[in-house]
């Protein structure tokens, strides 16, 4: 394998630097990098990772482009919204480099498909938002011998390290149980500083070119914390747990995590139809709910649990939030109180 004249113009500055030079560049070349997410944390990575002229990349994800994306999802432009991110991506990545190999995968990760996807990459990059992907990524990561680069972000910290490198720790190792249910809000729920998952992307973007050029030393077994407030970097060293053993993939992550998506659905269409037959419970913040609503009670779902037999009970009721995980959480809480109603979650409410 050999680099172009176009390829060396491209790559000039790594090619001259002497820990890097030809060599190095050919590893990145040879490399094929799987990256599970392309949101706030998946943009800077992918960006990095194309520049550098990793040689093969490919990008899980089933979601689309919308409008509150753009404030820390650089990579897309109000001409995407609507778009499948994955394929969105690509488009605006190949301009940046003509050289790269992409493989698109919209869909979403399952127990049923990570390991036919994973297999043929050397690294996998996690830049999820859940805990129910996050433990299947490590698990099927570990039964394939593939080391992670993780990354996480809240509000305004993040977390960086790299686990199953050379068999090192795992991300169960640090974590080995899911918290419990509607514990652990995500960016979705309480918002993120927009140059937060630029940072913290960039870090895991650095982890992944170490790993590829065996230059200097990988955050295996250890956890980097960032906070953006007060420039806070913290490393803590954890060791590997080998009294967790790994044999095969759970058949339901999201039920091992305590989260339950059965729910009974409604479109917004339906709703509409309808709107006679249901009554509404809006669980967003009260920010939120100034901006736009579409009519219905209003209980964010940090006040749910005390508020519950405020909830109608005269009709069935229809939950919504904005992007669906906050009335997930609600339903289940609501359930677990017993009313005596038929409960739906609307699929998504448009803004």
């Amino acid at each position: 394998m050999t680099l172009t004249p176009s390829e060396q113009k491209q790559y000039d500055r790594h090619l001259i630097l002497e820990d890097i030079g030809l060599e190095g560049q050919l590893k990145l070349k040879q490399a094929k990098v799987l990256i599970i997410g392309a949101g706030g944390l998946g943009c800077p990575i992918l960006q990095y990772l194309t520049a550098a002229g990793v040689g093969t990349i490919g990008i899980v994800d089933n979601d689309t482009v919308s409008q509150s994306n753009l404030q820390r999802q650089i990579i897309y432009t109000h001409q995407d919204i609507g778009k499948n991110k994955a394929e969105s991506a690509i488009s605006h990545l190949k301009l940046l480099n003509p050289y790269i190999k992409f493989e698109s995968y919209n869909l979403r990760l399952t127990t049923d498909n990570a390991l036919d996807i994973m297999k043929p990459y050397d690294i996998i990059i996690d830049g999820t938002d859940n805990f129910p992907t996050r433990y299947l990524i490590n698990d099927a990561a570990v039964l394939l011998k593939k080391p992670v680069v993780f990354g996480s972000i809240f509000k305004f910290e993040g977390q960086v390290s790299v686990f199953n490198y050379n068999n090192g720790p795992t991300y169960r190792c640090l974590f080995p149980t899911p918290p419990k249910p509607n514990t652990i809000p995500n960016c979705s729920d309480v918002g993120v500083l927009g140059v937060l998952p630029g940072l913290i992307g960039v870090l895991q973007a650095n982890e992944v070119f170490k790993i590829i050029s065996g230059l200097g030393d990988v955050l295996s077994g250890k956890l980097l914390t960032y906070n953006m407030l007060t420039m806070a970097q913290v490393v803590l060293n954890f060791k590997k747990n080998d009294t967790i053993q790994i044999k095969n993939l759970e058949n339901n992550y999201e039920f091992a995590c305590g989260i339950t998506t059965n729910h009974l659905k409604i479109t917004i269409d339906q709703l509409n139809k309808d709107s006679e037959k249901y009554n509404l419970l809006d669980v967003r913040e009260h920010d939120e709910r100034a901006l736009y609503h579409i009519g219905g009670q209003h209980i964010p779902l940090a006040e749910l649990v005390k508020r519950t037999h405020e909830v109608f009970t005269n009709k069935d009721l229809v939950v919504y939030c904005k992007s669906g995980l906050r009335s997930q959480k609600a339903i289940q809480i609501l359930k677990e109180k017993k009313l005596v109603i038929n409960i739906l979650q609307l699929e998504s409410l448009k803004m």
